[in-house]
């Protein structure tokens, strides 16, 4: 799977995984596995990570599209 623009978005702001997994809901595991490639979050995550960060959901998932 490809990388993901989460980590660049979410060390920008300085936050921890566990910081952005608790704003959003979802394990830390589930954060560290999405920045690392390893599984794509589900439409509504994506789509919950994009409203976190102020951006489309294609600007930080571009390879859905």
């Amino acid at each position: 799977m490809k990388r993901h623009k989460l980590k660049k978005e979410r060390t920008i702001r300085k936050l921890t995984m566990k910081e952005l997994s608790f704003e959003l809901g979802v394990s830390e595991t589930t954060i560290k596995k999405i920045e690392n490639g390893d599984r794509n979050p589900s439409i509504e995550l994506a789509g919950k990570i994009a409203v976190f960060f102020n951006k489309t959901v294609e600007e930080l998932f571009p390879e859905f599209f």
